[in-house]
């Protein structure tokens, strides 16, 4: 490849330039090209400072993620930095668009900083099990105190230039057309400064109460993760040691990360979310329909939540509903939710009243004529679908798309009640769908190619990440969480209680368990009605009332904060059962209690996969760390099932009397993963 760095001679400064699409990575050749071009200037006495800036549309955003793993090639960034800081001719930073991870580093090491306004810095390493392991958990805390240095590095969200500049990483905002000319006119300002300012030299003064306030403020979002404890540390680190010491620490802890398999797991799912976007059967050029405007069929808590994602994109939405009170009142709620946004400081007053402006609420269908993509919304019954999708296909333009949001039932069903099945397709946002990043796309047997890579296109600009799913009970996610039930219910039988089972979902990094699950949806949904007719302890926990946190007691009492508590009346009911159930006690310990409840999703994933009901092993890994809440430092349930062994996996299921996945059962003799 040619080489990405070149070098432009400004009178007495040298311009060092990289220009390596589309995010400047810093990959070996750029590396080495860095380390040549401060050589340059080094070399050449007429050369009083130098400058390192990026073409195209970002400075470094990182290092080059597909070098994790392999053999080093060429300088490694931290001895580059290292040499761009011992430069003794000043070195100075211009940064445009985002300076991420080794990009930052790469600022740090230099002895000034310029940034355009709209730029960001920021080590977001942490987002993928890591720290920055170039220095910049030494030099951040140096320049710019521990506080910040927390939140750079633990939380790993980048910040604007001119928070940077107060805090010192930035030394001058300068114009965002004017970038070169300006750090080309500041190299010259400091040329003959001495001694030149290095964030090695300097020294972080400790600050244990900002971290232990830190760690209070944080510990629900890191619960479960290695990354933000193991940059806690070196930012403490740099506060009571030499430089030296500093490095030592961020390289030892660096290398844990690097090799532990959270990281494995956060760097899998990086990939693994851009490669659910791509459909393998639709070309990538596929003429995409237009979609500027967007109907939706019911104003409850779904369908307002539907709309809110379009209305924040600017796409205009007319929401439809029977009665004049549930539209009003699904109106109502987009309201308030933009303005307790608006209060949070997320949007302005101006922009709530801009996204208002683009709804149009109705009680007429007809209304929806001019729409591009209608999606219904309404409660899961077969008949009421398909009589809705009806009317919609005499009502809908020629070319409009029809997408239902049903959970589980047959899209190829809905679209039988149509003239133009190939315009419909199922779209699962989850709940609630305004906050929820996962979008089951569902593809009925004629969805045409376009309008399936329509929908998957649309998926990003309102802030999902789609995953295709064929048609299925349940699809993807919904199909697997079937499967919990079963074991779940048999491990009550033996005597296990359900805060038992529970504590061991969430101790494995999950945001709730089964029956905590079950009481904030209602343990009531789907119940037949007739408190006479008991046949499943959930029936006689709906027949006492017990209908989950709604009614203040379900699985658990509640006290008035919504705090749960084992109840003595559901250990009786279970105990009830449990006795005419013959069923012998057993004692589970915490990993045969996470081995019955998640090894059948991997074997109904492992179904899934064969069935063609999902492209790849990793989609299904999106959804689960999407729409359900599995921990993103386990990678989802397929690729924990790789990291516990599918021979491990496979006697487990065979152990518990669950028949085995074809797919999976070969895949575990042949010493293959997913």
């Amino acid at each position: 490849m040619t080489n990405p760095i070149r070098t432009e001679r400004h009178d007495d400064v040298l311009v060092i330039i990289s220009n390596n699409p589309p995010v400047n990575a810093l990959g070996a050749a750029v590396r080495s090209g860095l380390e040549a071009g401060v050589n340059e200037g080094l070399a050449d006495p007429t050369i009083k400072a130098m400058v390192i800036r990026c073409d195209g549309r970002t400075f470094f955003a990182g290092a080059d993620i597909t070098e994790f793993g392999k053999p080093m090639q060429g300088p490694g960034l931290g001895t580059v930095i290292d040499m761009i800081e011992a430069s003794d001719k000043p070195v100075v930073a211009a940064i445009h668009g985002t300076a991420l991870g080794g990009g930052c580093e790469v600022t740090l090491g230099c002895h000034y900083r310029v940034a355009v306004p709209s730029a960001k810095i920021g080590t977001p390493e942490v987002k993928l099990g890591l720290l920055p392991g170039a220095g910049g958990t030494q030099r951040i805390p140096r320049i710019a105190g521990v506080k910040l240095a927390l939140q750079m590095t633990a939380i790993g969200d980048p910040i604007p230039a001119k928070a940077a500049h107060e805090a010192g990483l930035i030394d001058r905002i300068v114009g965002e057309d004017s970038l070169e000319a300006d750090a080309i006119a500041f190299a010259r300002e400091v040329a003959d400064t001495r001694p030149l300012p290095r964030a090695s030299e300097k020294t972080a003064a400790p600050d244990p109460e900002a971290v232990e306030e830190f760690k209070k403020a944080n510990a629900r979002k890191f619960r479960g993760f290695d990354a933000p404890a193991a940059n806690i540390r070196c930012v403490e680190a740099a506060t009571y040691g030499s430089f030296a010491d500093g490095i030592a620490v961020e390289r030892a802890e660096f290398m844990k990360l690097m090799m532990g398999t959270q990281s494995a797991a956060q760097r899998y799912m990086f990939f693994a979310e851009r490669q659910a976007a791509k459909v393998d059967d639709i070309p990538a050029d596929t003429k995409l329909r237009p979609v500027d405007k967007v109907g939706v069929v019911g104003a409850g808590t779904m369908g307002g939540g539907i709309s809110m994602n379009f209305l924040t994109a600017g796409i205009p939405v007319t929401i439809v509903e029977t009665a004049q009170e549930a539209l009003d009142r699904g109106v109502g709620v987009i309201r308030k939710n933009y303005e307790n946004s608006a209060k949070k400081g997320r949007f302005t007053q101006e922009k709530v009243e801009q996204m208002m402006g683009l709804l149009t609420p109705t009680l007429s269908l007809d209304e929806l004529a001019d729409c591009d993509l209608i999606i219904e919304a309404i409660y899961e019954n077969m008949d009421v679908k398909k009589e809705l999708f009806g009317k919609l296909d005499a009502i809908a333009k020629p070319g409009a798309i029809l997408a239902s949001n049903t959970s589980y039932l047959n899209v190829d069903e809905i679209a039988s009640a149509t003239q133009r099945p190939e315009d419909v397709i199922g779209m699962h946002f989850f709940s609630p769908a305004n906050v929820m990043k996962l979008l089951e796309v569902v593809r009925g047997a004629k969805t045409a190619p376009d309008v399936l890579a329509t929908v998957m296109a649309l998926a990003k600009p309102i802030g999902k990440v789609a995953v295709v799913s064929g048609v299925c009970p349940g699809f993807i996610g919904n199909r697997m969480l079937s499967q919990r039930g079963a074991p779940a219910n048999t491990m009550l039988m033996q005597g296990v209680p359900p805060e038992r089972i529970d504590k061991a979902l969430v101790d494995f990094g999950m945001p709730m368990g089964v029956y905590q699950m079950s009481d904030l949806a209602g343990v009531d949904i789907g119940w037949h009605r007739d408190p006479t007719r008991i046949e499943s302890i959930r029936d006689a926990l709906a027949a006492k009332g017990r209908w989950g946190q709604k009614t203040g007691k379900g699985w658990y009492d509640y006290d008035e904060n919504r705090n749960p508590s084992p109840s003595p009346e559901v250990a009786e009911i279970i105990e009830e059962f449990r006795s005419k159930s013959n069923q012998a006690r057993r004692d589970y310990t915490d990993d045969e209690i996470i081995g019955a409840l998640l090894y059948p999703m991997v074997n109904e994933g492992a179904k899934i996969l064969d069935e063609g009901m999902a492209q790849r092993a990793s989609d299904i890994d999106v959804v689960w760390i999407y729409g359900y809440g599995w921990p993103v430092y386990r990678g989802g349930p397929m690729f924990w099932a790789n990291t516990v062994g599918l021979d491990k996996v496979v006697a487990g299921l065979e152990k518990n009397g669950v028949p085995v996945a074809p797919l999976l059962k070969a895949k575990a003799e042949a010493g293959e993963k997913f």
